[in-house]
């Protein structure tokens, strides 16, 4: 990605923060757009697709979650 990055001289924030800040972000969006898919497979009656998204909506919690203190602690440092 090195062709495209602005190592934070146009936005002030280094590529690396910028980097999780978007990952972090792209999780959370993930984990809400899971919701609906979850709703949609329980209204149709499909609990293995359920199941799926339940899935993948906890893995994009976790990473999430992982981003966030990432980031806290690079930031605190």
């Amino acid at each position: 990605m090195a062709s495209t990055t602005d190592t934070g001289q146009i936005t002030g924030t280094t590529d690396e923060h910028y980097d999780i800040i978007w990952f972090t972000e792209a999780c959370l969006s993930n984990a809400l757009r899971m919701e609906t898919y979850i709703e949609d497979a329980e209204e149709s009656g499909d609990d293995e697709l359920a199941d799926l998204f339940r899935r993948a909506q906890a893995d994009s919690r976790k990473g999430a979650e992982q981003g966030k203190q990432l980031l806290a602690r690079r930031l605190a440092s």
